[in-house]
């Protein structure tokens, strides 16, 4: 039923705060936010780091070199200890920002008035006094009074527990700055956290943050350990597994030690020394870096990701089902032309002298149905036309003051406005819909419906969005419950034309390339859908499934039909909902777009849920993955390309970190076995880690992306990052650089005759060998030369300090010393560094035999 005239409607609009006023209320009354889940400080951070087993070993290590009466090696390593925390941290601190930005991106928005202009501002930024818009879809940012509106219905479950809607009337003047209690119809209180499911108003705030009914009632967001990813359990699977056979192992050798060389103490340094050396403590840190740098990296597109398991299953997509307006168009629309019987008129340059009358009549009831003062870009559309076309002419009301309105329903996809004129007594009633509904409202015989539906045709095959107009008059009094009542009079039709996008039709091209298909869904009609989807390279040649059609086909039928079907139209919300359920039945990994109410479902059942930004819902960015912040189809492929190369650059650090820790375990351990003198010490260890820790995050995840990235398949979604073949892969190579450091030292001993210089020459192999590993492991594809001449800055700035470091080590005598170094002359470091060429080779012949297979969905 429509509502009843309230005594605000026509009145003047409440006046909001100025820029100034709302940033001194700001500082005043602090941010409209509630408790929650803080970043973490340094000191926070610092005490995860010093809480890690690779710390607490190396204390144990401390405290064993004390107990062994070495001071100055125990020293020592309290040096490595600081150096890796204060790398650790800069890490964590760099992930912990990346994170803050995207919080500062998804806080809730609120669209307010500001020196007398509506601005779109952070909910946090709203003030006690602002006056806020709210319309269908908002989550309401704060507890407000309504000033006035127009069939207004909020979800206030969140407060009350209670699933029916309630309405709310406008406040009896501007005076109300106390709020009542939730629930109960026709009151004018809106409490922060609350859906809008209907209607639009304007509110003025009188509580923010911890002040709000939300607040005190302790209703507040509250920290909450998020799900592991699956991503997440694997790689935690792994580091188990890997963790108790490295204890386990060290257990061993430590007692082999012990026993063989009646040494127990030394035995347990031994011990500790191998559990370090084979403890995967980078792993979950290299997952940690790489979700929140991709995350962050996505935010600086456009693309806020709100939920991290999107960022894995990005890669994976193999269906976009994407909205036209908006995402494929620019949604910047203009009235291009309007129809009148058989007759068209262009609108683009005319004046009002130009028009035929019947042509103002026209525009002045499409100006009529639409908001004065509109959001949405089609009725922006059509109230710039007016303003253009019937200047200075008596076809512009000003004065008229809007009794009621009837919204759009699912059942009638039309929407009218009932005006009164100051000089008369009877209503006029202003209508515009879908063309058919129109028809439907003006009870028009058959012929004549069907000579609208053919112009409607034949202007939508055009690429126009087309829409009807008609008029009505109605004896002042009690209005109906239902549009039909009034005896409309058909007006004619307009057409709205809205450009593809740049770069969409290209965007599309790459998306076949990468092996996606780009599904199009939209409510238009059939011939604009066709028309559009034409233009930007989709599949037409099977024409378009209108949301009727849909209805009639069985589950079968519908799966036959998507096989060659591109192009859906006029399709409800829970139509789409039926065709990501029916896609994802077929194994395909589904993202899709939406940003209306009723598209909730549809965000949520599908793998990746991307709501639009910029036009989209409160309740549609919640249920979704990623918010599409420019509501542009491109960002939406650049977020697709990003993924898949953040998927890339996780398994290449993998491979990276389980290879390198290959030699350093078999350093540690082999010499045990044998009954060699020990090659490989904690220091040592430790120095490894100062390169590795970095390699295996900051390195790996500046990494450019393949290029082959976006022209190749989607990866199974069921893909594992710890593929079997990888990890293969990795340790043959682990092993070659082992088996090199092995001969390298061996050798040493031959020549020199001398452990510390033998250690030395090994360790030279090692570090050398350790950043031709990252070199061989930075690209799947491309040679090395390719690789090498591939950007990326961390890379050398790692490898310059490790070269640094190791000339530092190998070179200063009281260095050396430290680390039971013998001095090495030209032959030695020359030997040392052809072994490590001589590695770099076998990686890349491991890597030419064994190509990683592209995981493809079955």
């Amino acid at each position: 039923m429509a509502s009843q005239p309230d005594a605000v409607r026509g009145a003047a609009e409440p006046v909001g705060l100025s820029a100034a006023q709302a940033a001194d209320l700001l500082r005043t009354v602090g941010p409209n936010e509630l408790a929650a889940a803080r970043p973490r400080t340094a000191l926070q951070i610092a005490w995860g780091v010093a809480t890690e087993p690779m710390f607490l070993l190396l204390v144990a290590c401390g405290v064993i070199y004390l107990l062994l009466g070495d001071p100055g090696e125990a020293a020592m390593l309290l040096g490595f200890v600081v150096i890796v925390m204060g790398i650790t941290l800069v890490q964590q601190r760099r992930t912990e920002r990346a994170l803050d930005a995207l919080r500062d991106l998804s806080s809730p928005r609120a669209l307010v008035l500001r020196d007398g202009r509506r601005v779109r501002v952070a909910g946090r930024e709203v003030v006690p006094g602002d006056v806020m818009e709210v319309a269908e879809g908002d989550r309401v940012a704060a507890d407000a009074v309504l000033l006035s509106g127009m069939n207004v219905a909020v979800d206030e479950s969140l407060l009350t527990g209670e699933s029916v809607t309630v309405r709310k009337a406008p406040a009896e003047g501007d005076t109300v700055t106390a709020m009542g209690p939730p629930g109960g119809d026709d009151r004018p209180w809106l409490f922060s956290g609350t859906l809008v499911v209907q209607g639009k108003g304007l509110a003025r705030v009188v509580a923010t943050g911890a002040q709000t009914e939300l607040g005190r009632i302790g209703r507040a967001l509250e920290a909450r350990a998020p799900e592991p990813t699956r991503v997440q359990r694997e790689t935690g699977q792994v580091v188990r597994r890997i963790a108790l056979a490295g204890g386990v192992l060290s257990l061993l050798v430590a007692l082999v030690y012990a026993l063989t060389r009646d040494d127990w103490l030394n035995g347990l340094l031994v011990g500790v020394t191998m559990a370090m050396a084979l403890l995967p403590e980078e792993l979950p840190v290299v997952l940690t870096i790489f979700l929140g740098f991709g995350a962050w990296r996505i935010g600086q597109r456009r693309v806020l990701t709100r939920r991290v398991p999107a960022l894995e299953m990005l890669g994976a997509s193999t269906v976009l089902c994407v909205d036209k307006t908006g995402t494929l168009t620019t949604n910047r629309m203009r009235m291009a032309v309007a129809c009148v019987g058989d007759r068209e008129q262009a609108l683009a340059g005319q004046g009002p002298a130009a028009l035929d009358e019947s042509v103002h009549t026209l525009v002045e009831f499409a100006v009529l149905a639409s908001q004065r003062d509109p959001v949405d870009p089609m009725e922006r559309a059509i109230r710039d036309a007016g303003l253009a076309a019937l200047e200075g002419t008596e076809h512009l009301h000003a004065d008229w003051t809007l009794v009621d309105e009837y919204p759009l329903s699912r059942a009638l996809l039309a929407m009218s406005r009932v005006w009164r004129s100051p000089s008369q007594d009877r209503y006029v009633i202003a209508a515009k819909g879908a063309p058919e509904a129109i028809v439907d409202l003006c009870h028009l015989d058959a012929e004549a419906a069907a000579a609208v539906l053919a112009q409607t045709g034949a202007m939508a095959a055009r690429g126009l969005r087309v829409l009807g107009v008609a008029r009505a008059g109605f004896d002042a009094g009690a209005l109906p419950d239902h549009q039909h009542r009034f005896a409309f009079e058909l007006l004619g039709l307009i057409g709205l034309a809205d450009p593809v996008r740049d770069g969409v039709p290209e965007a599309v091209a790459e998306c076949r390339q990468a092996g996606i298909r780009v599904v199009m869904i939209t409510g238009d009609y059939p011939a604009t859908a066709l028309a559009i989807g034409e233009r930007i390279g989709l599949r037409t040649g099977n024409g378009a499934v209108t949301g009727a059609e849909l209805d009639t086909l069985s589950d079968e039928a519908l799966r036959a039909r998507l096989a060659g079907t591109d192009v859906f139209c006029r399709v409800s919300p829970e139509q789409k909902l039926r065709l990501v359920d029916t896609l994802k039945a077929q194994g395909e990994v589904v993202a899709m777009t939406g940003d209306g109410v009723n598209d909730a479902p549809a965000l949520k059942a599908a793998h990746i849920g991307i709501a639009m930004g910029g036009r989209g819902t409160d309740v549609a960015r919640e249920a979704a993955s990623l918010v599409l912040l420019d509501d542009d189809f491109g960002s939406i492929v650049a977020a697709v390309r990003l993924g898949r190369r953040v998927f890339d650059n996780l398994g290449k650090a993998i491979a990276y970190v389980v290879a390198v820790h290959v030699p350093i375990a078999g350093l540690s351990m082999i010499p045990v076995l044998f009954g060699w003198p020990l090659v490989l010490m904690p220091v040592h260890i430790l120095f490894m880690e100062l390169i590795i820790d970095p390699a295996c995050s900051i390195v790996f995840e500046a990494e450019p992306e393949e290029d082959d990235v976006m022209r190749r398949p989607p990866r199974a979604a069921d893909a594992r990052l710890f593929e079997r073949r990888l990890l293969l892969r990795a340790l043959i190579q682990g092993m070659c650089l082992l088996a090199v450091a092995l001969v390298v030292h061996q050798a040493g001993m031959r020549l020199y005759g001398d452990a510390d210089t033998a250690r030395a020459m090994a360790f030279v192999v090692l570090v050398l060998g350790n950043l031709g590993l990252i070199l061989s492991e930075r690209s799947q594809t491309r040679g090395l030369l390719q690789t090498i001449a591939a950007r990326n800055a961390p890379l050398w700035w790692v490898a310059g300090a490790a070269v640094a470091f190791l000339g530092l080590v190998v070179g200063v005598a009281p260095v050396r010393a430290l680390f039971h170094f013998g001095a090495l002359d030209a032959h030695a470091v020359g030997l040392a560094a052809l072994a490590a060429v001589a590695a770099l080779i076998l990686f890349e012949g491991v890597k030419r035999a064994m190509p990683l297979r592209r995981a493809v969905r079955a």
